[in-house]
């Protein structure tokens, strides 16, 4: 059976400058999986790439079996894709209940829509709570909760994450990180991009670690963490 998701041998291109050189990874329906490195490694190009934001110049994306390379990523969102940006991207002037609302624009289930907003809020009750509250002046935790419960509301089968944690402080970092496994337990495949190392590979399954736009390690998430370069390099071990 194929994978849900297959890259294979992708390089994108920033005008002349080459972010990724031929890099291919999987994931397989209902994992987490991870991709962690330094700024500038090519994580986030590669989720763009995915998510149909940017075009690779040669190799392929495939979703369950399909070649989706070069659709447009509004487009993607009706097979099932769904991103949260790096940065969160809420919609400032629009409501905590607009934003999610905006996250449903591809669907018409009426009823599925309503049982979707009650389980975002259910996975993050601050946003009930603050529902007609506008959204730029929501804390950064609560914008990084509102982004990925506006993905979430597209009710997607694969969920592309960049830098969940960025900027949190860390008693929101774990309570974001809960989320993301709650997310996958109820049975949506993730693929996460994160700075946080160390959190990262507590609850994925299995990583990739990028250097310079290529895959130099991939290994199950628990052997990623013992192993010495990656301790140095990522988890700030000696």
């Amino acid at each position: 059976m194929a994978a849900m998701l297959e890259i294979n041998n992708i390089h994108t291109y920033y005008g002349n400058i080459h972010a990724l050189k031929g890099i291919s990874l999987t994931v397989e329906e209902g994992e987490i999986v991870t991709l962690i490195g330094a700024n500038g490694a090519g994580k986030t190009t590669t989720l763009r790439t995915i998510s149909g934001l940017l075009k690779p110049r040669e190799g392929n994306v495939v979703l369950e079996g399909e070649d989706i390379t070069g659709i447009p990523a509004h487009k993607l969102v009706y097979k099932g894709i769904a991103m949260v940006p790096e940065g969160r991207g809420v919609f400032a002037k629009l409501s905590v209940q607009e934003n999610l609302e905006m996250g449903a624009y591809s669907r018409s289930d009426k009823n599925g829509i309503k049982d979707d907003f009650e389980r975002v809020f259910a996975l993050f009750p601050r946003l009930k709570e603050r529902r007609s509250q506008v959204a730029g002046t929501l804390s950064g935790g609560e914008q990084q909760m509102l982004a990925t419960g506006r993905a979430m509301m597209a009710k997607p089968r694969l969920l592309l994450l960049d830098e969940p944690s960025m900027g949190l402080a860390p008693v929101l970092v774990e309570s974001v990180f809960d989320a993301i496994e709650q997310i996958n337990r109820e049975g949506t495949t993730v693929l996460l991009v994160e700075q946080n190392a160390l959190m990262a590979l507590s609850i994925a399954n299995r990583g990739y670690v990028l250097q310079t736009g290529q895959i130099v390690l991939r290994d199950k998430a628990e052997a990623l963490k013992e192993n010495e370069m990656v301790q140095k390099a990522y988890l700030g071990m000696e």
